[in-house]
């Protein structure tokens, strides 16, 4: 499936140059929302995952419908503010500004294997923080996927050493 026929390019979102790439087409076309899952499904084989973990908010997307497919736990990482319980937090830096992810002290467990899940890598700066959580608790992180990745900011470099999977590569802008 050509999923780049179907993923929308909005021009100058959410500032100008930038060309934002869409994914609410994929959600609403049920065959390419199903080989999105399927495909993350099919790098999951042989991982022994026990945990997904998925950035807020269009990972949340992903990786609820894959910790349900694979019947594993959903850990969410959420931006400040929004966990009622203890927490940790981890700032990082993305294309366009600084930010932060929180996520509940009790929610990774020593040993777990954690499949990050997110729509898209740009600089690599959210998944690393996402890594940085999971492993501060305990966790292992078995693999990071992305429906999305801008190969061209060169996100996978900050994430060496981590099995890094992608569907559809934007090579250049």
């Amino acid at each position: 499936m050509d999923l780049k026929q179907i993923i929308r390019t909005v021009p100058d979102f959410p500032k100008k140059g930038i060309m934002f790439r869409d994914i609410t087409p994929v959600l609403a076309d049920a065959a390419a929302f199903r080989y999105v899952i399927q495909q993350f499904l099919n790098y999951c084989k042989g991982k022994s995952i026990n945990v997904v973990a998925s950035a807020e908010s269009r990972g949340f997307i992903f990786g609820s419908v894959l910790a349900y497919e694979l019947g594993v736990s959903f850990v969410p990482l959420r931006k400040p503010g929004k966990l009622p319980y203890r927490k940790i937090r981890q700032e990082f830096q993305t294309e366009y500004s600084t930010d932060a992810f929180e996520i509940h002290e009790d929610a990774i467990k020593k040993g777990d294997k954690v499949l990050i899940v997110d729509d898209l890598i740009a600089t690599g700066g959210t998944a690393k923080a996402a890594a940085d959580l999971i492993e501060k608790l305990g966790g292992e992180v078995a693999g990071m996927a992305f429906l999305i990745e801008l190969s061209f900011l060169h996100g996978r470099k900050k994430l060496e050493g981590y099995d890094v999977f992608s569907i559809v590569d934007y090579g250049s802008e």
